[in-house]
């Protein structure tokens, strides 16, 4: 369920309801911020509320259609449930892809030679749009099975990209988020 206030305020609004807190600063739409935001060892927020990095799974080389590799982890989560951004950045693309990620958000960080995508989501936060800046931990969308997940196993399909200077958010060289939020080394 999303929460936020209709109220205008003048100076911002920090508003609790159960694991979610709104944020809502002057003349600006109503931002969630999830409490208890779980951060790996380099500083990235676990991008699904209530994963834990014992509950992650290296996917990442995974074997996928025509021989390529996964190149993201698969984090599973009731449909539904809240995705997070991982650190601080801005919007850089919301995409409709109907053969792959369905529903996406490409974030580019704060660094700009990091990239971030969230793909097979079921709806994006409300006024959610490109350019926006977010924070760590900021929900941004709903886990969902868009695309060409499997209606049986929604989750959150989460990638890294590293990004030479003038890349595009289509570009980029994969890395695998998996030691990064769980804190053990790849294929652990």
């Amino acid at each position: 369920m999303w929460f936020y206030s209709v109220v205008p305020s003048p100076k911002p609004a920090v508003i609790r309801s159960g694991n979610v807190v709104a944020v809502q600063p002057k003349n600006a739409p109503p931002v969630e911020i999830a409490q208890q935001v779980v951060v790996g060892p380099a500083g990235l927020a676990i991008p699904v509320v209530g994963v834990k990095p014992t509950d992650l799974v290296d996917t990442f080389d995974a074997a996928r259609a025509s021989g390529r590799r996964h190149d993201a982890i698969d984090i599973m989560a009731a449909e539904g449930t809240p995705v997070i951004a991982a650190a601080d950045g801005t919007i850089e693309k919301l995409f409709f892809s109907h053969g792959g990620g369905g529903i996406t958000i490409y974030e580019r960080a704060t660094d700009p030679r990091w990239q971030y995508y969230y793909a097979h989501l079921s709806a994006y936060a409300p006024g959610l749009s490109e350019g926006q800046q977010i924070k760590r931990g900021q929900v941004i969308a709903k886990v969902g099975h868009t695309g060409d997940a499997s209606a049986s196993g929604p989750h959150l399909h989460f990638a890294i990209n590293q990004m030479a200077q003038g890349q595009r958010w289509w570009q980029g060289t994969p890395i695998n988020p998996y030691p990064l939020l769980a804190g053990k080394k790849a294929g652990g």
